[in-house]
């Protein structure tokens, strides 16, 4: 076996699942099949991380889960003390193998057997922009080790940030010397930068902790001349990274470094890109000048105000009323910790829906603006609106409103069409405000890791708008579809569309009244728009064909129906927990993959990918409803497998859980 690609699985739950696509998806190079084994190291126990890890290993026979301590630097040494492979290649579980990379370096390694082999690499931020790799940073992730080298000369990593400092350059030098250090010039790994959680994406002292990598380099090098060079680059490498040394420890690190005869140039250099940024930002709040003194007439006093330990201010979808996670939260905050009082926030167009009793303000008026400023505890499934900053002491808990099926946040960025002039600096300035951020799966939280990445708490607690689907009695169910107009008997299908971004209006692609008559004996076709399609659908209505629009909980159209039919809404994956029949109809699936992109593949035949049957046309839609397809063995197979990736949490107790966690449950 040529190469071993050890995968370090630490704090990664959003990057590693695709870090393990980029290496088991690589193709093997022609005629020398079976030359890669993937090692998945430091996954702990119970995490997402190793749940992940397990799913590959599971799938693909060259993916192994090796036990290893959590430390990042021992657990690559258990991967290399396990491998097989001729040559070692460590990544992190935040990098990916690029596209022909393993072929690449097949077809390299065919002409001589190098100790070391420098690979190309770059490396890509949250923005999606792609930058060079910066050589002044020794890193493993960029160099292929021959294994017998490896542990002949006993290499290994240091513990702590920096580790690959002493085995990188140690191997460097020692290659160097036999000859026997080479280059690939193709870019093979690229480095995914986060705006949080390894310790090198934190500012503070932890990274004096290069430093100490070169003394230890020097004592293990006899104090090797080469260190000089490559000990200036790197150190003055963190220093100009403004994420790392904070203004205050510069000084010290200079002193702590040896190193008092630049400070001064150093000093220098910074205080001119101060100038600079301080020029930009000077233009830039010009433009919101305006604005925030309109703000402050509305708000300044008001933030002088203690917060008040008993307000909770709850919104959903865009102010829209009492609605999804953040309802279900509210009523089971007011059981659990009745001496918090909630206000909810909504828009002047949607007060009529605030059910009779329950205290709200209007957004952008002075009671929603003090509100904001002393309440302690925020919910929402959205945001709340006019430019609102949180406060020291106040708690935000974001509950989302959907598992993502089509792309989110950053991840948005590759279809500019759909954004619409979206400032993706706003959604981060926004996720940075997040406490605890809800997740329905761990679909969902391997997602919102990545697509939002900030340093909020996730919380896998399922979805509390769900707990009713766990726990309605057949009486509660009886009792809505009586109230809907539904006759006893009938067969009640809801179909629930999602909006199309690249369409303007709610237009169904598929005849509804055809649909009723001549599918199942008995059916009711239940009609939900998207809300942002406003209150109606603009269906015909009948004894048939209901719109159900307008109605104020979802949820208890789930529970009315015998069967969802939906396309790419996130709905599927609420309703699954009810484990009813789900139908998929995508007739437009190329066209919306390619407008809005998708995490899960419904056609693909997978399990767990699609939840039941699927069609692409109208004909096979009614044709599924006409034999049975939809209620078959084997659409139940599928719905039990999609089932077990998305419904693993919900068991009716999800609002209990998220209250006990963010409010004062004495």
């Amino acid at each position: 076996m040529l190469l071993t690609v050890v995968v370090s699985a630490q704090r990664v739950q959003g990057y590693l699942r695709a870090a393990l696509e980029s290496v088991t998806g690589q193709p093997p190079p022609e005629g020398v099949p079976g030359e890669l084994e993937l090692l998945v190291v430091g996954a702990a126990d119970g995490g997402l991380e190793r749940a992940v890890a397990r799913e590959f290993a599971g799938n693909d026979l060259r993916v192994r889960v090796i036990d290893s301590p959590p430390d990042a630097g021992a657990a690559r040494d258990a991967g290399a003390a396990a491998a097989q492979g001729t040559y070692l290649l460590f990544l992190g579980g935040d990098d990916l193998l690029l596209p022909g990379a393993v072929a690449e370096i097949c077809a390299r390694l065919a002409d001589d057997r190098p100790d070391v082999l420098r690979l190309g690499h770059d490396r890509i931020d949250w923005w999606g922009t792609v930058q060079p790799g910066d050589a002044a940073l020794p890193a493993a992730r960029n160099q292929l080790f021959r294994r017998a080298f490896w542990d002949a000369h006993r290499l290994g990593f240091t513990e702590g940030p920096y580790g690959d400092v002493v085995p990188v350059h140690r191997a460097a030098f020692l290659a160097s010397d036999r000859g026997t250090l080479a280059a690939l010039d193709r870019i093979c790994v690229r480095h995914r930068l986060r705006r949080t959680g390894p310790a090198v994406a934190v500012t503070g002292r932890a990274h004096f902790a290069v430093i100490e990598a070169y003394e230890r380099l020097a004592d293990e090098t006899g104090g090797d001349p080469r260190i000089a060079a490559a000990r200036t680059a790197h150190l003055t490498a963190v220093l100009d990274d403004p994420g790392r040394i904070a203004p205050g420890d510069r000084a010290a690190f200079f002193r702590a470094a040896g190193l008092p005869g630049r400070y001064a140039a150093h000093r220098s250099r910074q205080a001119v890109r101060a100038w600079r940024t301080r020029a930009r930002a000077a233009v830039r709040a010009g433009r919101k000048a305006l604005r925030a003194r309109v703000l402050r007439l509305v708000y300044r006093a008001d933030l002088h105000r203690p917060l008040d330990p008993c307000l909770a201010v709850y919104g959903a979808y865009w102010n829209r009323g009492v609605a999804c996670n953040p309802a279900a939260v509210y009523a089971k905050a007011r059981e659990l910790v009745p001496h918090v009082r909630g206000v909810w926030v909504v828009s002047s167009r949607h007060r009529d829906r605030m059910p009779p009793g329950v205290p709200y303000v209007i957004e952008g008026s002075r009671a929603y603006w003090r509100t904001m400023a002393t309440a302690t505890y925020l919910v929402n499934n959205s945001s709340f609106p006019g430019g609102f900053t949180k406060r020291p002491g106040q708690v935000y808990l974001q509950t989302h409103h959907g598992t993502p099926l089509k792309t989110m946040g950053l991840d948005q960025l590759p279809y500019p069409a759909l954004t619409k002039g979206v400032s993706f600096e706003r959604v981060i300035a926004h996720t940075d405000q997040w406490d605890y951020s809800l997740s329905a799966n761990p679909h969902s939280t391997e997602i919102w890791d990545r697509v939002y990445p900030s340093s909020y708490e996730q919380l896998p607690y399922g979805y509390p708008r769900n707990d009713i689907l766990c726990t309605a009695t057949p009486e509660q169910t009886e009792k809505i579809r009586a109230e809907l107009g539904i006759v006893p008997g009938s067969t009640v299908l809801l179909y629930a569309p999602t909006h199309r971004d690249y369409r303007e209006g709610f237009v169904p692609r598929l005849d509804l009244e055809r649909l009723s008559r001549e599918t199942v004996p008995g059916c009711v076709l239940l009609v939900r728009a998207h809300y942002f399609y406003g209150r109606s659908a603009g269906a015909a209505a009948g004894d048939r064909v209901v719109d159900v629009t307008g109605h104020p909980r979802v949820e208890e159209l789930f529970l009315a129906a015998d069967a969802l039919i939906t396309d790419y809404s996130s709905l599927m994956f609420d309703y699954a927990c009810l484990d009813r029949p789900i139908i998929t109809y995508v007739p437009d699936w190329d066209a919306y993959r390619a407008a809005r992109g998708t995490y899960v593949d419904l056609l693909s035949g997978r399990p767990g990918d699609a939840p039941g049957a699927v069609a692409t046309t109208e004909d096979e839609l009614r044709d599924v409803l006409r034999s049975g397809a939809w209620r078959s063995p084997e659409a139940d197979a599928r719905r039990a497998a999609f089932r077990r990736r998305f419904c693993p949490y919900d068991d009716g107790h999800a609002a209990e859980r998220v209250v006990r966690r963010v409010f004062p449950v004495s």
